[in-house]
């Protein structure tokens, strides 16, 4: 038994996408509310199982397309390494952790399981079919943060801004169009698809695509940080300075996609990428100054 291969199989690393579900604890101001703390990190426990039973699952079925991969080839179950029966036992072990997990919320535990559920079927259809679609495939991606999002506002007991609803889908859709960019790329120098998809894609759509979504998720931003609600929850209007380290953070994001062809991986990006850590980690210490220090 070889553990490596079966952490390859349930990506932990991609478990931090799952943090989505703590931001209503951050844009709601109760960081430091224990029992919304302990439900924030029960549901985001809960997602990442449900995400490495969904990868299980895209694996066993993509595993004729992998071995025709560069890269993906080297998958656990495309190598042979692991069998499918095996990567089908881990998916449904997974899956149960995740529904069980909510047994542990304190409060909102229907709610938060019952989109949990719609969350694992969906990507399910996605990884089954959806994903073949062009647009569609990018969407439910970006859908799927929503989700993350709304379960996190149920589970906390926190109440959403439409802003924040709003960000979440066009950031994620932005950084999804990137990530196609790079399959784009890929296919026109070896003349394979990536994806079925793929040819549904060229640079010029995938570029307006990515100039679109961005100006867009600005905008919205800006729009947050001067309304009045938001103002008057924060008792603040100085959130708006924040937003040059939004816009510093896409104008890098787009730097890697365009310039440097490294979008094919968000999470390796955040992971990696010095600049974009340090404009991340400015925004969140400058954000959460002015809502907790200077507020009022």
């Amino acid at each position: 038994m070889n553990i490596k291969n079966y952490m390859k199989i349930l990506r932990p690393k991609q478990w931090m996408k799952n943090f989505f579900v703590m931001l209503p604890l951050f844009f709601g101001g109760e960081l430091f509310n224990g029992k919304a703390l302990l439900a924030g990190a029960i549901t985001f426990l809960a997602y990442s199982f449900a995400a490495s039973s969904i990868y299980c699952f895209n694996d066993i079925h993509d595993v004729d397309d992998d071995r025709r991969h560069p890269v993906k080839c080297l998958r656990p179950i495309a190598s042979g390494a692991v069998s499918a029966s095996v990567a089908y036992v881990l998916m449904f072990i997974c899956f149960a952790l995740s529904m069980l997990s909510m047994l542990f919320l304190p409060d909102y535990a229907l709610q938060t399981g019952g989109i949990l559920l719609l969350y694992w079927l969906l990507n399910l259809a996605y990884c089954a079919r959806l994903k073949q679609y062009a647009i569609i495939d990018v969407c439910i991606v970006a859908f799927g943060f929503v989700l993350r999002l709304l379960a996190g506002g149920f589970a906390t007991h926190i109440p959403l801004s439409k802003w924040i609803v709003l960000m979440t889908f066009l950031i994620t859709l932005f950084m999804s169009f990137a990530k196609r960019r790079d399959d784009v790329i890929r296919m026109e120098r070896t003349g394979e698809a990536p994806r079925k998809n793929t040819i549904r894609y060229n640079l010029t759509f995938i570029n307006q695509a990515i100039t679109i979504t961005a100006s867009v998720t600005l905008v919205c931003y800006i729009m947050y940080t001067v309304s009045p609600e938001v103002i008057q929850n924060f008792q603040t209007d100085y959130l708006y300075l924040t937003t040059i380290f939004v816009l510093v953070g896409l104008l890098r994001y787009i730097q890697l996609t365009v310039v440097d062809q490294k979008s094919g991986d968000p999470t390796k990006v955040l992971l990696k990428d010095r600049f974009t850590q340090l404009v991340v980690v400015a925004w969140l210490l400058t954000f959460l100054l002015i809502i907790y220090v200077l507020k009022g």
